[in-house]
C-alpha cells in the first residue's frame, strides 16, 4: 500500500478531487431557477420583504455544497416560489354580435287568470252635465176607499156563526161596502185601517171576530158583567183586490150577544184606505 501511494499518490489525489468538484457543480446546477431575476418584480409589494428573505435562504441552500449521500428532505418541502399564471383569452363580444332582426308576429293570448280581490273604492268623479228632459208621464192618480156603517138592532148567538149585518150607512165611498152581505170588498189594493165598536149585554159574554176572507185576524171580547160597557177593536190590514173584510158573531156554544135598540146606534164598523199599492 505504501508503494502504490508513493509512486502515484499525488496523481490519484488530484483525480479524486476533480471528480468531486464536477459532482458538486452538477448538483448545484439542478437548483438554479428557470426564471430571470426581472420576474421577481411581479410580486405584491406587501410581500416584498418576506419573499426576499425566503429567496435568500433558498439561494444559500442552492449554493451550499452537500454530499451526494446527504438526505434532501428540504427540496420536497420547498417548491417553486413563483406564482403560476394562466392566460385567459379576451374576446370582443361586439365583433360576434349580429345585426338586429325583424319583429316577429304577435303570439296568441294566454288563459284568463283568477279573479283578484276587490280593490278599494276610488274617489268620487266629477259631476256630469245635465241630461235632456224626458217624456211627460201619466197624470198623478189618487185612490180612495172609505166606509162607516152602523147597526141599531141587538144580536144573540145561536147554533151557527152569524155575520154581523148593518142597517145604517154613514159613509160608503164608491159603494165598496155591501150593505146586504155586511162585507167590505177590496177594489183598490193597499193598506187599510179598520175599527169595530160594540155595546155589551148585561150578564152575557160579547165574543166577535174581525174576519179577512175566511180567516180570523182579530177578536173583540168582553166577560159577563152586571154593567154593560162599550168595547172596541182596531187594526190595519194589507189587502189585495177581491179580498173581503167582515165581522162574525161566535156560535151558541157560549151564550153571547151585543146590545142595541131601535133608536140609537150602538154598533159601528169603519174602514179606509191608507196607501194604495200602485202608489209605490
Amino acid at each position: 500500500m505504501t508503494q502504490v501511494c508513493g509512486g502515484h499518490g499525488s496523481l490519484l489525489l488530484v483525480v479524486h478531487v476533480g471528480m468531486l468538484v464536477l459532482v458538486c457543480a452538477k448538483w448545484v446546477e439542478s437548483y438554479r431557477t428557470p426564471y430571470p431575476e426581472t420576474d421577481q418584480d411581479r410580486h405584491d409589494p406587501r410581500d416584498y420583504r418576506q419573499d426576499t428573505d425566503y429567496n435568500r435562504d433558498s439561494e444559500r441552500r442552492r449554493t451550499e455544497c452537500r454530499r451526494c449521500c446527504d438526505p434532501i428532505e428540504e427540496s420536497a418541502l420547498y417548491g417553486s416560489t413563483y406564482p403560476q399564471y394562466q392566460v385567459v383569452p379576451q374576446i370582443n363580444i361586439t365583433i360576434l354580435k349580429g345585426e338586429k332582426g325583424e319583429v316577429g308576429q304577435r303570439g296568441p293570448y294566454g288563459k284568463v287568470g283568477k279573479l283578484g280581490q276587490t280593490g278599494p273604492r276610488g274617489p268620487t268623479g266629477l259631476k256630469g252635465s245635465k241630461g235632456s228632459i224626458g217624456t211627460p208621464g201619466e197624470a198623478c192618480k189618487s185612490y180612495y176607499a172609505a166606509f162607516s156603517v152602523g147597526r141599531k138592532k141587538a144580536l144573540h148567538s145561536n147554533d151557527y156563526y152569524q155575520t154581523l149585518v148593518f142597517d145604517t150607512e154613514l159613509v160608503n165611498l164608491y159603494g165598496h161596502f155591501n150593505m146586504f152581505t155586511g162585507k167590505f170588498f177590496c177594489y183598490v189594493p193597499g193598506i187599510y185601517f179598520f175599527s169595530l165598536n160594540v155595546h155589551t149585554w148585561n150578564q152575557k159574554e160579547t165574543y166577535l171576530h174581525v174576519m179577512k176572507n175566511e180567516q180570523e185576524v182579530a177578536i173583540l171580547y168582553a166577560q159577563p158583567s152586571d154593567r154593560s160597557i162599550m168595547q172596541s177593536q182596531s187594526l190595519m190590514l194589507e189587502l189585495e183586490r177581491d179580498e173581503e173584510v167582515w165581522v162574525r158573531l161566535f156560535k151558541g156554544e157560549r151564550e153571547n150577544a151585543v146590545f142595541s135598540d131601535d133608536f140609537d146606534t150602538y154598533i159601528t164598523f169603519s174602514g179606509h184606505l191608507i196607501k194604495a199599492k200602485n202608489e209605490g
